[in-house]
């Protein structure tokens, strides 16, 4: 991970920030710039600062919707690259810089025979973006790897490392996301993994497809497997695939308090529906299935609001059907939660951040 001379960067002004996402919308960052070294970070976070800016970090633009009016400060994109592994107690601790790819990385922790990533195969996006999150799919998240988050404070440009534990990380949320939401820059990421050890084959959809297969599938098939699952979903980013065009999921699952589960499954009931899945989330709390609620809400699948679509694979992804503009996809965003709201009076929260005013 090495770092290029200072004073080196290249600052630009009024870049458009629609090809730097995966929804292909959005208007310009008064200040871009793409950041390789510590030494570029510095620099761009002191033109920021001189400049009274605010600072936005992006990595691969797949959890993310941008105003179409752009944003009105300094983007800082994370170009930095580079992956080390070192062994350490009978684990390998892989370190990411932190604008690795995150499906090469998950592919890498796999080729050397590492446990731990394998279930999120396939997510877009970086290796930095993935603690903010909390990313995790088919039964896994960064959380249960993460020991590690190297990161610079904007305010001050110091240097803070964060044990998983002080991540704080949740459901879909960290430190990053919340009470520090906008004050770091992550620098690097590194996951504590299990090598030689069994993948987690949990999640019903990969149980499924394992039934009557192989009854201990290896890491490669497991990737392989979450691929051809995402793929079947739209989830998987590919160019022949309109419905791929999305922020991945756009509602999180709620977790609701079981007897609100119990009022939910009533209402269901009363409209001759069986009880939307759930999962047990602890402590009296259960998750329920955003895609259900949205489906039964009467937005189904390939629903359309001018230019912006529900996938027509799956239910909780938001697409942009070719000219949409951030604004359409903000109206499709609010008219599912309306829906929701009125058929079960359960609120759906966004995944993606969004950026600029709407």
């Amino acid at each position: 991970m090495s770092t290029p001379a200072p004073n080196t960067l290249e600052i630009l002004e009024n870049v458009p920030l629609a090809p730097y996402t995966t929804l292909g919308v959005g208007g310009p960052a008064k200040l871009f710039a793409s950041v390789i070294g510590e030494a570029d970070v510095r620099t761009a976070l002191r033109r920021a600062g001189d400049e009274g800016l605010p600072v936005f970090v992006l990595g691969g633009g797949s959890n993310l919707l941008v105003s179409d009016r752009g944003w009105p400060g300094m983007v800082i994109r994370m170009a930095r690259r580079g992956i080390v592994m070192r062994s350490a107690d009978r684990h390998i601790i892989l370190t990411a810089a932190a604008g690795e790819e995150w499906d090469a990385l998950v592919a890498r922790s796999v080729a050397e025979n590492c446990a731990g990533l394998e279930c999120m195969s396939g997510i877009p996006g970086t290796a930095g973006g993935t603690p903010v999150q909390n990313v995790g799919a088919y039964g896994q998240e960064v959380s249960e790897t993460i020991s590690q988050v190297r990161a610079i404070e904007i305010s001050s440009g110091k240097i803070h490392e964060f044990s998983g534990v002080e991540c704080g990380f949740a459901y879909r949320t960290s430190r990053f996301n919340q009470q520090d939401q906008g004050r770091f820059v992550i620098l690097s990421v590194s996951f504590r993994l299990r090598p030689g050890a069994w993948p987690r084959v949990q999640y019903p959809d990969l149980q499924r497809h394992f039934a009557g297969g192989a009854k201990h599938p290896t890491l490669q098939q497991v990737r392989d497997a979450v691929r051809e699952i995402r793929r079947s979903k739209a989830m998987l980013l590919e160019a022949g695939d309109a419905d791929s065009h999305s922020a991945g999921s756009f509602f999180k699952n709620p977790i609701l308090p079981r007897i609100q589960y119990e009022e939910l499954a009533n209402v269901a009931a009363q409209r001759d529906l069986r009880p939307p899945p759930a999962y047990p989330a602890g402590a009296g709390t259960v998750k329920v299935a955003a895609g259900w609620l949205v489906e039964h809400a009467g937005v189904t699948k390939g629903f359309t609001l001018g230019h912006a679509g529900i996938s027509s694979k799956h239910a909780l992804a938001i697409v942009n059907r070719g000219d949409a503009t951030a604004a359409e996809i903000f109206a499709l965003k609010n008219l599912v939660q309306q829906r929701v709201r009125d058929a079960f009076g359960v609120e759906l929260i966004p995944e993606p951040v969004l950026l600029g005013a709407f």
